[in-house]
């Protein structure tokens, strides 16, 4: 095993709520409303310390996605997924783009973010 190296953001950033990982930087929030099985998610145009797993084909709520599940590089646990492609024509801004779960990740202070009751957004997986 290798030694891990983790990037560090400096000022307002989103962190892995298992282990305090830092995941993204607020100014790279898309957005808001989008939500997964677990509740809301965000959109995000890059993310850092993740790993990204084997591509899918995944049936969601916009269309069908291929889409790879990321990692936190810290802990291991899965912390969102990754748009690669998208079929829909209206739907091809999200390639290249990262969702996080709240419920997976806390804001730089260290609040966790599950407390929102009702997702509203625009994909969650049917499988």
């Amino acid at each position: 095993m290798g030694r891990l190296y983790l990037i560090q953001l400096d000022g307002g950033i989103y962190t892995c709520r298992n282990c305090g990982s830092h995941l993204a930087h607020c100014d790279e929030l898309i957005s808001k409303a989008f939500h997964c099985r677990r509740g809301r998610a965000y959109l995000f145009n890059t993310v850092v310390n993740v790993s990204v797993g084997p591509q899918e084909e995944r049936m969601m709520t916009t269309g069908m996605h291929m889409v790879a599940d990321i990692f936190c590089n810290c802990c291991g646990q899965i912390v969102g997924w990754k748009y690669e492609a998208a079929h829909e024509k209206n739907q091809k801004y999200k390639e290249g783009k990262f969702i996080l779960e709240r419920a997976k990740m806390a804001d730089f202070d260290g609040t966790n973010f599950y407390l929102d009751a009702h997702p509203v957004g625009s994909d969650v997986d049917d499988a």
